[in-house]
């Protein structure tokens, strides 16, 4: 027998949460209903969908500005800005540019994955792309803790070309090599849910289509770079 009960049907599309009048929008009601920070990892597209349905806003700064401070210091380190920049420089770059530089990512890169979705059949407001790539953030904002332990133990070998620390005391091989691959799998779950939450708001059916509209929406820059290098490089041989 059919149930029209939406709590028995694991594919009917999720309610609205209730929200009380004259509070800030949030996540309220039973163990069943939707918790974003959790739900977010194994169910992007359901998540991305209640949010932008009671909030595109929620938390959407906060996410970007801690997504710039992990981005920043992952850019500090494979750039190796310790051989120019003490620790604490570096550390304070992080803290305070970082959270402008996620929320200028965020501007430019909604623009451009709406602007290139466009060419798809990509149905999103700015507003729900920004949503879609904040939320996404979640996994790679989860690794922001883990820089604590590596400063300590690892300290400014982390963003130098050459590791005296590590060359010196061998076995810290072992933990650096762990926190790296920790933050490889975290930095991956995060694409794949950016796939997800882009198709989702975009009106996408596939995740590949949104994978898709991140390649173009990374091709609108680089191509055009590209081609104003060859142009210079063929004017410099002429």
């Amino acid at each position: 027998m059919r149930s029209d009960d939406p709590a028995s049907n694991p594919y009917a599309t999720p309610s609205p949460l209730s929200v009380e009048s004259g509070e800030n929008v949030s996540f309220v009601g039973t163990d069943d209903d939707l918790r974003p920070f959790r739900t977010i990892w194994t169910s992007p597209r359901r998540t991305v969908r209640q949010i932008v349905s009671i909030n595109p806003k929620l938390h959407v700064v906060l996410l970007a500005c801690l997504a710039g401070v992990g981005e920043t210091l992952d850019r500090a380190s494979t750039r190796n800005a310790g051989d120019d920049l003490p620790l604490a420089a570096i550390l304070g770059i992080a803290i305070l540019i970082g959270p402008l530089a996620g929320l200028f990512s965020l501007w430019i890169g909604s623009h451009l994955v709406r602007f290139s979705g466009s060419w798809i059949g990509g149905v999103a407001s700015r507003e729900h792309i920004n949503t879609a790539i904040a939320w996404a953030s979640v996994p790679s904002i989860a690794a922001l803790p883990l820089w604590i332990p590596q400063i300590v133990l690892f300290g400014s070998d982390l963003f130098t070309q050459e590791t005296p620390g590590l060359e010196a005391q061998p076995m810290l091989l072992i933990p650096f090599l762990a926190f790296a691959l920790v933050e490889l799998v975290l930095g991956v779950w995060a694409f794949v849910l950016l796939c997800n939450t882009i198709a989702e708001v975009q009106g996408f059916r596939s995740a590949w289509r949104g994978f898709g509209n991140l390649i173009l929406a990374g091709a609108v820059v680089v191509v055009p770079l590209l081609g104003l290098v060859l142009v210079v490089a063929m004017l410099s041989n002429a």
